[in-house]
């Protein structure tokens, strides 16, 4: 019997340990190799700030997808969702076919056409958190965890979250642990090993 329990330890395959290699995860965050070239990332790929914009690290391949920025400092900013063939060094976005994102005057962009506009009361001020859903359909705006009923859609393809600043603007994205509870049926961005 010692004999057949040694072989058991023996043929893991780990050296007989007995203990199983997990692959970590790769955390979400901003990609410091899809950023334009004055973009500064700081905090661990959660912080933009300087000039440009950044795509985070992984695409949109659920069907319901959900993630935040905090409003740091003010001044020129945009979040929403682009395909990589995006220009990251042209600001604002929304300009073309490639992205599809709210900018910090509140209007709606994508193919440098105004998709919609939130409220005049609810312009994102300093210190709120603006969430973004995504369905690969349509892309929606919350306002510190308010339903801004801002829908807006038009992008083709492989998207990614994307952020852009300019004109002394910080922004802090983001991609789990939120500041508000995700909207019914969307949850935090999952790499595609992680889905299946």
């Amino acid at each position: 019997i010692a004999a057949m329990f040694t072989c058991c330890l023996g043929c893991c395959g780990d050296g007989g340990t007995g203990h199983l290699l997990l692959k970590e995860m790769p955390t979400v965050q901003l990609d410091t190799h899809h950023m334009g070239t004055d973009v500064v990332i700081v905090k661990s790929g959660r912080r933009i700030c300087g000039t440009g914009c950044c795509l985070a690290n992984a695409p949109l391949h659920q069907n319901k997808s959900y993630f935040e920025l905090k409003i740091q400092s003010t001044g020129i900013w945009g979040i929403g969702v682009a395909t990589q063939k995006v220009n990251l060094n042209q600001v604002p976005m929304g300009q073309d076919i490639n992205s599809l994102v709210l900018r910090h005057d509140g209007s709606v962009y994508h193919n440098n056409e105004e998709k919609n506009r939130l409220p005049a009361n609810s312009l994102p001020q300093e210190g709120d958190i603006m969430g973004i859903t995504y369905d690969h359909v349509e892309m929606n705006l919350y306002l510190n965890g308010k339903n801004m009923h801002c829908p807006a859609s038009g992008i083709r393809g492989t998207v990614f979250p994307v952020v852009y600043v300019d004109d002394s603007a910080i922004l802090d994205c983001q991609f789990s642990d939120f500041y508000h509870t995700a909207p019914q049926g969307f949850a935090k961005i999952l790499f595609e090993q992680q889905i299946f």
